[in-house]
C-alpha cells in the first residue's frame, strides 16, 4: 500500500486528492502568442480564462484551445475581486483605454508585460486619460518571475508563477 500524506500539497502532488480550483479568473488582454499560452496553462491551473480582444479579426486559437470567454473590453462581470488581468501587448493603441477599463473593476491584480529596460507606455496613456498616481501605481510592470524567459511559453510560465506566488503571499524563486 502507498503512503498517505497528511500535508495537503503532498497529497495533491501524489494524486491522493485534487487541489481546489477556487474561483480564480485569468484575463489575458490582446490576442498574442503569450496570451494563447497563458490561457492554455491557466486553464490547467484551474483558472476560468477570458480573452479580451477589441479587434476580433486578431483572435487566433494558436493550437491551444480557446478561452472560457471572449470579450471586447475588460468588464466587472468577469474582472471581479478574484481576477488577475494580464496585458500581453504594450504597443497596441487600445492599451490606455483597456487599462482604464480594468482599473474601473475590482480586479485583484493588473499587470502589463514589458521590459524594465524600456519606457512603460501605459503610464503616459493612463495619465492622458486622467488616471491619478494611485491608479497608475496599481498597474504592475514588469510582471512574472525573473527566470530569463525568452519564448511565449516561458513568458506565460513566469507570469503565472508570479501570479501564484502573489496570491499565496510568497516571494517566488527559491526562497522559502
Amino acid at each position: 500500500m502507498g503512503h498517505t500524506h497528511t500535508d495537503p500539497a503532498c497529497a495533491a502532488a501524489h494524486g491522493e486528492m485534487i487541489a481546489p480550483a477556487g474561483s480564480r479568473t485569468l484575463v489575458a488582454v490582446f490576442s498574442s502568442p503569450v496570451a494563447a499560452h497563458l490561457l492554455h496553462i491557466g486553464r490547467d491551473l484551474g483558472y476560468r480564462t477570458v480573452l479580451v480582444e477589441p479587434d476580433l479579426g486578431r483572435v487566433a486559437d494558436g493550437g491551444h484551445g480557446g478561452p472560457s470567454q471572449l470579450a471586447s473590453s475588460v468588464d466587472p462581470s468577469f474582472a471581479d475581486g478574484d481576477a488577475d488581468v494580464v496585458v500581453t501587448d504594450h504597443d497596441r493603441p487600445e492599451l490606455g483605454t483597456l487599462l482604464y477599463a480594468a482599473l474601473q473593476t475590482p480586479a485583484r491584480w493588473i499587470g502589463v508585460m514589458g521590459s524594465p529596460r524600456h519606457t512603460a507606455p501605459h503610464v503616459a496613456a493612463l495619465r492622458g486619460l486622467g488616471v491619478d498616481e494611485a491608479g497608475v501605481a496599481r498597474v504592475h510592470r514588469p510582471i512574472g518571475l525573473n527566470i530569463g524567459s525568452r519564448t511565449p511559453a516561458e513568458i506565460a510560465v513566469a507570469t503565472l508563477a508570479g501570479l501564484i506566488a502573489d496570491r499565496n503571499s510568497r516571494p517566488g524563486g527559491f526562497t522559502f
